[in-house]
């Protein structure tokens, strides 16, 4: 988190919340409003005044010398002096990173378990299905961000024939990292469908997944259950994607 606030002390802070990455904080510092020396006056981490020279045009905040872990919390208040304003050139270097090691990935009854190591800051895992020829976010789990061993669960629900998840963490750079594919057959027998009550009412076998798009593409209707309206739909033929199918039918 990055923010400014107002203080009593002199002029202004900046404060930085994020947690450690490996990488260290560089400041650019303008003159002071009065012309006698620069803007910054004091930085602080986690509470402790820093050495790091402050008294030039820019400088860099050392986080190495503190002794922190990946993903330890991190907390940079910025202290200024009035009519004047540095600026911090990286502060997304504290933001958290899909860092993540899976140890062990497996799915027992209707849930997948996994444990993890290396995680270096809190970032939710998307638990996703192979459906309809594309992945499906079917579960998301909070991460617990600490660099041992972490373990998780996830509801999930097995289709007919084979199944292929996996777990996706996205950080704020909007890159991905995914674990490997967990596979696993089930015998369910596959579902059925059938459009009763006059052509209003979508009825299957079983209560499943379901996305329904219209002629162009669109998608009109996606949920859980063993039926859905289509009262409120113009005439037409329509894709309905249910179970492991992908079927096509008239209104």
């Amino acid at each position: 988190m990055f923010c400014l606030s107002a203080t009593a002390l002199y002029a202004g802070q900046i404060e930085i919340r994020g947690t450690y990455q490996g990488e260290n904080l560089y400041v650019k510092n303008p003159f002071a409003a009065a012309g006698v020396g620069f803007c910054v006056y004091e930085v602080s981490v986690n509470g402790m005044t820093t050495t790091d020279e402050i008294n030039s045009a820019a400088f860099e905040i050392d986080l190495a010398v503190y002794g922190f872990n990946l993903g330890d919390p991190i907390r940079i208040a910025i202290n200024y002096k009035d009519g004047c304003l540095p600026r911090v050139l990286n502060p997304d270097v504290l933001n958290a990173r899909a860092s993540f090691e899976i140890v062990s990935l497996r799915i027992q009854g209707d849930k997948v378990l996994w444990t993890t190591k290396n995680e270096a800051g809190t970032l939710p895992f998307v638990v996703e299905q192979f459906r309809w020829n594309k992945w499906v976010a079917v579960g998301r789990v909070e991460g617990k961000g600490q660099p041992g061993e972490n373990n998780y669960a996830a509801p999930v629900r097995l289709h007919a024939g084979e199944n292929r998840f996996r777990l996706r963490q996205t950080d704020a750079r909007r890159k991905s990292k995914y674990s490997a594919e967990l596979l696993i057959n089930s015998s369910r027998a596959p579902l059925t469908f059938s459009v009763v009550s006059g052509d209003n009412e979508v009825v299957f076998s079983e209560a499943t997944m379901y996305e329904l798009y219209d002629s162009h593409g669109r998608i009109v209707l996606k949920g859980f259950g063993d039926r859905l309206s289509i009262d409120s739909l113009d005439r037409g033929w329509y894709y309905l994607n249910f179970d492991n199918q992908m079927e096509m039918f008239r209104k």
